[in-house]
């Protein structure tokens, strides 16, 4: 923290005006970046949400250098962290709503919660700060240098300490239709790549300002066209799956207070919404119907009369139902239970509860407390109506096999990726590398309120249908419930916070050659770590030649 606090003392007493104004650009277009909810919206006839990625996602590392210009790598290190910490301590305000109504923390601690990601995310823009500081040249070389250490710090970010990738770049461009066609190469991280080479280019350019600058743009603005035309070239020529089957989906929203989901009271009642939502979604021909995360208020496996009326629901309906619940383990002989999941349960068409999809990637402090021996007095999972102990990981991601429809010869592969889980490409990318034809999302976004990061979450999603070529269908208990297809593109969503059923009929590919991603995963980060350690070891060696 007193480096926080000597880039701030530095910034208020030496920097220039233009600087300052910088730096505040830089929060600014960082916040701009992604989706947001306009507060009292409907009160005053505004649309739902905002989002203006498309125009600020580039303007964010072109703040930022602007804004460090001239200073020396500790310095705009320095200032670069101090800067960093108030944008995301704004951009990560909905941890209010997530520490003060549900972790039921003091007020105190409650306003504190954003600076607990902003402190995360800080030191990775920090290092970034030093490293243009160190390498900036005026050449394309270096342009393309930087976005490199600014991907691999991206990647860094969302695998330190298990990672928190949120707010990463390329998510800002998740609406940039054309350019999501190199996702099914290099992941959201060719996303930032790009955003950041064009938002670099266009500051030297302006800094430079006169002949450089009159030479300069015109290239930059028909590489940025000539990338989009090739993108949107390429996503109409993918070549189409050998096979698909059409099934219709039905993501069920029952907008179930996340106050109310555990209460023993209220589970005949919330068990009855669902029931009454899928009823209205099979006379609407669905195949398949989706509950969202933890959606069952009970243990599947543990009541029997609540599993049963899942299947018999399924039976009678010839359905096959995916629905988030509780899993659990016993140990038979002590005649207790042993270990809780976050999981996903498939009922077949016949009615027979097929199988069972445990959550992998859990959610610190959500779903267990890191250290437990060395926080567990300070600290508790969020996720008390789960496990009063830690929820327990899956072994690995895998898919469930489903039946297109009830009486069909042969089952398609799926993959139920589960709320955290889809904010890491490295783990989703497995289902449709063994073989998945769609992702079923389920998700509880209730924890956020009415803020941007239900918002946020579904561009994430979109960019994980992007990146592996698959249809998806997202449920939500309060929304954002919604259909995507392959390119990435949201075709339906549901409004926040109201009951809602989104019904698509959706190609399930069958046959389809996974993307490259899928295939191979993060190739691109490492090109472009070996072009930075390039870089590092061509300077040193040039060094040593002088020397």
């Amino acid at each position: 923290m007193s480096d926080c606090a000597d880039g701030i003392s530095r910034w208020r007493m030496g920097a220039s005006g233009s600087r300052r104004v910088a730096f505040i650009l830089f929060g600014l277009f960082t916040f701009l970046a992604f989706p947001h909810e306009i507060p009292f919206a409907g009160v005053a006839g505004l649309p739902a949400s905002f989002d203006l990625g498309l125009l600020f996602s580039w303007a964010v590392p072109a703040a930022l250098v602007s804004a460090i210009r001239g200073l020396s790598p500790a310095q705009a290190a320095r200032s670069a962290f101090a800067a960093s910490v108030l944008a995301y301590a704004c951009f990560f305000y909905w941890f209010l709503v997530v520490t003060l109504d549900y972790a039921g923390m003091p007020l105190a601690l409650g306003v504190l919660a954003p600076l607990l990601p902003a402190l995360f995310v800080a030191p990775f823009t920090a290092l970034f700060a030093w490293g243009w500081a160190r390498s900036a040249r005026p050449t394309l070389g270096s342009v393309a240098l930087l976005a490199a250490l600014w991907v691999v710090l991206d990647w860094g970010r969302g695998h330190l300490l298990g990672g928190f990738p949120w707010a990463t770049l390329g998510y800002g461009l998740h609406q940039d239709v054309p350019l999501l066609f190199y996702t099914r190469w290099g992941g959201v991280y060719v996303l930032s790549f790009l955003a950041v080479v064009v938002g670099l280019s266009l500051e030297r350019a302006w800094h430079e300002g006169g002949r450089a600058r009159r030479r300069d743009l015109p290239w930059i603005l028909a590489g940025t066209a000539a990338l989009h035309v090739v993108g949107a070239v390429q996503m109409n020529a993918a070549p189409a799956p050998t096979s698909s089957e059409t099934v219709r989906v039905a993501a069920i929203q029952g907008n179930i207070e996340q106050g109310q989901k555990w209460e023993a009271t209220r589970q005949e009642r919330i068990l009855a919404t669902y029931l009454r939502l899928s009823e209205r979604a099979a006379g609407q021909g669905a195949d398949w119907i989706v509950w969202p995360e933890t959606a069952v208020p009970g243990l599947v496996e543990g009541d029997s009369n609540l599993r049963l009326r899942l299947e018999r629901f399924a039976e009678e309906r010839a359905v096959s139902l995916v629905v988030g619940g509780m899993g659990v383990d016993v140990d038979p002989e002590a005649r207790r239970f042993t270990d809780f999941y976050d999981s996903a349960f498939l009922f077949d068409p016949n009615g027979a509860l097929r199988d069972r999809y445990d959550k992998t990637h859990l959610v610190p402090f959500g779903e267990f407390v890191p250290l437990r021996s060395l926080l567990g007095h300070f600290f508790e999972s969020l996720a008390t109506g789960l496990s009063s102990s830690d929820v327990t990981p899956g072994r690995r991601p895998r898919n469930l096999a489903l039946l297109p429809s009830a009486g069909a010869d042969r089952r398609v592969l799926v993959g139920v990726p589960i709320c955290y889980e889809l904010l890491f490409p490295g783990l989703v990318r497995h289902f449709a590398a063994e073989g998945a034809g769609v992702l079923l999302a389920i998700t509880n976004d209730a924890w956020y309120g009415r803020s941007g990061a239900p918002h946020q979450f579904l561009a994430m999603t979109a960019i994980r249908a992007a990146e592996n070529g698959l249809p998806t269908v997202r449920a939500a208990n309060t929304g954002i419930s919604a259909v995507i297809d392959s390119r990435g593109r949201v075709q339906q969503r549901s409004p926040l916070f109201e009951e809602s059923i989104v019904i698509a009929d959706v190609a399930v590919r069958a046959g389809a050659k996974p993307t490259f991603y899928s295939r191979r995963g993060d190739v691109f980060v490492g090109l472009c770590g070996l072009l930075w350690v390039g870089a590092g070891v061509r300077r040193r060696t040039r060094g040593g030649r002088d020397g």
